[in-house]
């Protein structure tokens, strides 16, 4: 046999090669690069809805609830050291400052500060003022209830693949302030995930992740306060009268809370109270409707200071005490 290759061999040896670049090239290039991943919905999904729902919402009045957070704390076996920060729990103070950032960005609370309340009266005394505590309406408590990480792989005879995932779920209860009865109860679970793949060695890889964790939290907070926020939103609405002078009417409440000139609200008695033999909580009864109010304009700098002025448009309300009237949305609004 001849030494020599003939030139068919020589173009076989030529394209056999030239397969063998190309096989490993591809392998090379078919590993997608690492990509957060993150549950559905994802966090600016959820914001995205809401922003929607509010903007093709009735144009009704919308109540600021008074919103006080208490003890949120972690109450997972994650993050719990001998080096644990003496002043507090770090990760449940991670979830109490994203909770207050999620109630104050929906629009519907006005958030007051409970969990630091001695660094507030601390501060006070410090500059030598009183500390001025508004009443609230409802105190949230709750706990980071679950909180986790995992790692998941699939690897074959060319292929290998790696996925971690972090998972979180807060429990909160919603407690009426004035009785301390839990009136609403609700939970947000989140989950973000990283992956990488390779193929023959090539392709994407991917170290610890911690921000993860970050986002799985955000992720379970914004489906509570989601939930949160439609029980609350179905919840009566009503503001109070502030004072009457010459046939003008002040009620509490401006154009931040959505009261415009020309809508028409039911001025109503307080129905009186009377304690139930079954539970031995008050029960208030339904008042009655003695006048009907128009807005006329609104008045303040900020949602805390605004006020609308109203004018009687049916009824009488001479007689009977402000503080025993309370004013509500009629349904035609």
């Amino acid at each position: 046999m001849s030494p020599y290759k003939t030139p068919k061999t020589r173009h076989l040896g030529l394209a056999a090669a030239l397969a063998a670049t190309l096989l490993f090239t591809g392998c090379a290039t078919q590993a997608p690069p690492v990509a957060i991943k993150e549950a559905l919905p994802s966090t600016a999904a959820q914001q995205t809805a809401q922003k929607v729902v509010a903007q093709a919402a009735p144009a009704k009045p919308v109540l600021k609830r008074k919103i006080a957070l208490g003890r949120i704390t972690n109450e997972t076996s994650f993050g719990k050291s001998l080096l644990r920060d003496s002043a507090g729990d770090p990760l449940g103070k991670q979830v109490t400052d994203l909770l207050s950032k999620s109630l104050t960005e929906s629009g519907a609370y006005i958030v007051f500060e409970r969990s630091d309340i001695g660094k507030l009266k601390d501060e006070s005394a410090l500059i030598g003022t009183k500390l001025n505590l508004v009443g609230v309406d409802a105190l949230i408590i709750g706990s980071l209830t679950e909180f986790g990480r995992k790692t998941q792989g699939q690897s074959g005879f060319a292929s290998s693949s790696k996925k971690q995932v972090a998972f979180a779920k807060i429990d909160l209860r919603v407690v009426d302030a004035n009785t301390g009865l839990v009136f609403f109860a609700t939970s947000g679970a989140g989950e973000s995930s990283t992956e990488s793949s390779s193929t023959f060695g090539f392709g994407s890889q991917a170290a610890y992740d911690g921000t993860l964790n970050d986002s799985a939290i955000r992720q379970a907070v914004s489906e509570a306060v989601n939930r949160l926020s439609t029980e609350m939103a179905a919840r009566p609405w009503q503001t109070y009268l502030l004072s009457a002078e010459q046939g003008q009417y002040f009620v509490a409440g401006g154009k931040t809370q959505g009261l415009r000139p020309g809508m028409v609200f039911s001025v109503q008695t307080v129905g009186s109270k009377i304690k139930s033999p079954q539970t031995g909580f008050d029960i208030t009864l339904p008042g009655r409707e003695v006048a009907q109010l128009r807005i006329d304009s609104n008045f303040g700098d900020t949602e805390d200071t605004e006020g609308s002025a109203a004018s009687l448009v049916s009824g009488a309300i001479q007689g009977i005490k402000l503080d025993q009237l309370v004013v509500r949305v009629k349904e035609s609004n």
